[in-house]
């Protein structure tokens, strides 16, 4: 059977339509079984449903407490029984209790070369810093807010006349090739979190810095 995932989702689900493309191009290595989203106008439920994927909306109620809003979701999870959960662009914090149960199972997408920027509005913090690079990390996922194991990063050069549009934009486009990169690397178990000593390993050596693109492309093209 193949590794199967669910997608976490919050709004227009580019990364998402990423994954679904790497799916389609490779059927025997994974499957998204669901995708939940927690806006009932996202686009990303359209990618969804032209996909065949099912779908989940769970949205939060007025006044609910993020802890009660976890509960639904690990719920849902509970049925669901993914071997990946992969936050494409999920706009919610999640609680320590839920961290916690998924963390071998949790992966997540940031617009920053963590352990800088944190949070939100990373593009403009970028350029305020004047930085000379910015990039992507995807990362186990643990209590701390973009906290846990960084897996891999990409990174590119912040021109002159970039803005935080412009940077967005180019961010995406490193964003469409790590993140499906890394999920056919945990599926494939050339990536494994172990859960008793909090490392994450590849090819069976654990992870000193990020892995890059390179360093991705390099382990599929061996299989």
């Amino acid at each position: 059977m193949a590794f199967e995932i669910v997608v976490l989702v919050s709004g227009f689900g580019s990364n998402l339509q990423a994954l679904i493309d790497a799916a389609k191009a490779h059927p025997d290595q994974y499957r998204i079984k669901a995708v939940i989203c927690n806006r009932p106008q996202a686009y990303a439920l359209e990618r969804a449903r032209q996909a065949n994927i099912p779908y989940f909306t769970i949205c939060a109620a007025a006044g609910q407490t993020r802890e009660s809003y976890d509960q639904q979701l690990n719920q849902q999870l509970e049925t669901l029984q993914p071997d990946l959960i992969v936050m494409a662009g999920f706009m919610r914090i999640l609680s320590a209790g839920f961290t916690e149960k998924w963390q071998h199972k949790l992966i997540n997408i940031h617009p920053s070369l963590l352990p800088k920027y944190p949070g939100l509005n990373t593009h403009q913090r970028a350029l305020d810093a004047r930085d000379a690079i910015h990039g992507i990390s995807i990362h186990y996922v643990n209590a701390e807010v973009d906290g846990g194991p960084v897996i891999a990063q990409a990174q590119l050069e912040i021109k002159s006349q970039d803005s935080a549009e412009t940077l967005a934009q180019r961010i995406h486009e490193l964003e469409h090739q790590l993140l499906p990169a890394v999920v056919l690397a945990i599926a494939t178990k050339k990536i494994h979190y172990n859960l008793a000593h909090h490392q994450v390993t590849f090819l069976g050596d654990e992870i000193q810095a990020p892995l890059s693109l390179e360093n991705l492309y390099r382990a599929k093209s061996t299989d």
